[in-house]
């Protein structure tokens, strides 16, 4: 890399292409002289792109089909700074601890990506660190073996793609109270509005992290923390509120067994 530029140039790697517009969306905000000087839906193509255009900055996604986040750092090893983008806590605290200008949680928060963004200001004039050691043990950890195939334990939906009226919204899961099956629809209700998806409660249950949300019903999944109490009505059913939300959601009988002591 022969600069820094005269204005700082960045790409993006995400296959997840809302998660990229989202993050030049907000990075558009929080930094507007920033150049996006493209976009790339897997590792492959990050390094292709880093290497022609020679940007200052790289935002990769730890996992990435073909090639991950993590390759791909080792692949450009010092050309550009790296922040990683990774929807696990586990491996971003690990990589700013041990090198990389910073790490973005999926879904990126604008407050959060300001301070990224000063980070990214003060480190420019700097080489960028090649972060052996580091990449080393995120590969490690991601289970790495020989030529870039991966064992990947299962991910978790994170956030939520969903109609309110006639937009689209991105929810994360943390702000989700409970989702419930209405007619061709599942409702998502958070504290402050509810929205829309196609998808049946029976495949959210396959995607959702079972220490987060728990299903009380064939039609409804609750997110666990956010149970304000579970009480029984004049028949004897167990019913469940939501901090935030006053509608009563009834366990099934089959799903008893969560509040067993009850």
């Amino acid at each position: 890399m022969n600069r820094p530029n005269p204005v700082p140039v960045a790409i993006i790697a995400d296959d997840e292409r809302l998660m990229r517009e989202q993050i030049i969306s907000r990075l558009k905000d929080a930094w507007p002289e920033l150049v996006i000087a493209g976009e790339a839906s897997n590792g492959r193509e990050a390094v292709a792109m880093i290497r022609s255009q020679e940007p200052d900055i790289a935002f990769l996604d730890i996992r990435m089909p073909e090639m991950t986040g993590v390759e791909a750092a080792k692949a450009i090893a010092g050309q550009c700074h790296v922040v990683f983008v990774t929807a696990y806590d586990q491996y971003a605290v690990e990589a700013f601890d041990q090198g990389a200008v910073d790490y973005l949680l999926k879904p990126a928060d604008p407050e959060r990506l300001k301070v990224t963004v000063e980070r990214l200001k003060a480190k420019l004039e700097s080489k960028p660190d090649p972060m052996e050691n580091l990449l080393d043990q995120l590969s490690a950890r991601l289970g790495s073996v020989g030529g870039g195939v991966a064992v990947k334990p299962k991910e978790y939906l994170r956030w939520v793609q969903a109609s309110v009226g006639n937009a689209i919204r991105m929810i994360s899961t943390k702000e989700i109270l409970f989702f419930r099956a209405e007619d061709k629809y599942t409702r998502v209700q958070t504290e402050s509005f509810e929205a829309l998806i196609r998808k049946p409660i029976k495949e959210l249950v396959e995607e959702l992290d079972p220490d987060e949300f728990w299903q009380i019903h064939r039609a409804i999944l609750v997110r666990v923390d956010a149970i304000d109490k579970v009480s029984r009505d004049m028949r004897g059913q167990q019913i469940v509120q939501m901090r935030g939300n006053d509608e009563k959601l009834e366990v099934s009988r089959s799903f008893n067994n969560l509040f067993k002591h009850m």
